[in-house]
């Protein structure tokens, strides 16, 4: 099956090892930061969303009308706005980048960051909104005819919108999360499921979950699954793990001498969210996890987003991430810490080894394919 690869289309140079050096939006940086992904092999980019970043759904419009194939995640969040509006936004964004698209759903697992936007909901009613809103948003970019709505959390009457996206039938949905209630709701309404990097056997153990949840919810197929990763690589092992060191180290600095090392709700000291616990959890248990999965570095953030690294040469990082492959991953999320860095050497390095090995195994299995069937036809 075809691998794809997403970046980081972050709107400034800021990360946890270290202190933007502009303005929070720089669009120069930005637009720079997305053609060295483009430039370098990666098929896509997520627009974060943060209680006090910039918008993303601007800043990706900036992108999409200035990159010609580099495709496009937003990230939103259901509490932001009315799912009329928004729907009309990816809309209008899937147009202006050419059918480009995917809006990543986000319900929010910081009862603190969420009521920083006036989001009082708890856990489970969060959830329950957001499966309301991505079926909303859905059957107003395919219906042609007004419609009404009255469910738990939305209402509205005789409404059409006059901006339909490119694609067809619609933009793909992305979701993400490790509690049971994120399983149910993923795996009944996106296309794809996204999880954090955790060892090879939990991801399997989560990915069969994903395809519990989706045959519960009557489905025939399941949501294609992507996992994210911190790579840090260097030439050699020895100075690969050196770098490591040295990026705890700067991370740990960071935090003792105030530095906002952790977006917002995206973790902390004592996270509310089941995928921040997780990597806690697998932190404390153990540094190092099959092929190259190193930990310390999600412990340093608090279990903040993605934030298990992969540490190795880039035949090492690449063998990993294969690894991933096998259980049935098929979209492989990286972001460095030093974000153009890391972004053009990954491309250069790490993505050509991959995308060739998938290459072979999959001309491997079509030749096995070919000879099967004239087996069976002879």
């Amino acid at each position: 099956m075809p691998v794809e690869f997403l970046g980081i289309a972050a709107t400034n140079d800021g990360s946890e090892t270290t202190a933007r050096s502009g303005a929070a939006f720089d669009k120069e940086y930005t637009l720079r930061l997305a053609r060295a992904h483009e430039d370098h092999g990666w098929d896509r980019v997520l627009f974060a969303y943060g209680s006090g970043s910039p918008d993303p759904a601007p800043a990706a419009a900036y992108i999409a009308s200035r990159v010609d194939r580099l495709q496009i995640l937003l990230a939103h969040r259901p509490n932001v706005s009315y799912p009329t509006f928004a729907a009309k936004t990816f809309a209008t964004l899937d147009r202006i980048s050419d059918g480009r698209l995917t809006v990543h759903f986000i319900t929010g697992g910081n009862d603190h960051e969420q009521g920083r936007e006036g989001d009082t909901l708890t856990k489970d009613e969060r959830y329950a909104r957001t499966a309301e809103y991505i079926r909303i948003v859905k059957k107003i970019w395919t219906a042609h005819e007004p419609f009404d709505h009255a469910g738990e959390h939305y209402r509205f009457h005789d409404f059409v919108s006059d901006v339909f996206p490119v694609q067809r039938p619609r933009p793909n949905v992305s979701f993400g999360g490790s509690s049971p209630a994120a399983y149910a709701v993923g795996a009944a309404e996106a296309d794809i499921y996204c999880l954090w990097g955790e060892p090879l056997a939990r991801t399997a153990e989560q990915i069969e979950a994903v395809k519990a949840a989706a045959k519960a919810a009557g489905r025939t197929d399941v949501p294609r699954i992507q996992v994210a990763f911190r790579p840090i690589i260097a030439p050699t092992e020895e100075l690969a793990w050196e770098k490591a060191h040295r990026t705890v180290g700067a991370i740990r600095a960071r935090k003792e001498n105030g530095g906002a090392i952790v977006r917002p709700g995206d973790g902390g000291d004592r996270p509310e969210n089941t995928g921040s616990q997780r990597l806690i959890a697998i932190a404390e248990a153990g540094e190092r996890y099959d092929r190259a999965l190193w930990t310390p570095t999600a412990a340093a953030t608090g279990g903040a987003g993605n934030s298990n690294a992969l540490v190795g040469t880039p035949e090492t990082v690449a063998q990993a991430l294969l690894d991933y492959y096998d259980l049935g991953v098929d979209i492989l999320s990286a972001r460095g810490y030093d974000l153009l860095g890391d972004a053009i050497d990954f491309g250069r390095h790490v993505i050509p080894i991959v995308r060739e090995e998938v290459a072979r195994r999959d001309a491997e299995r079509a030749v096995r394919d070919t000879e099967t069937l004239a087996g069976v036809r002879g």
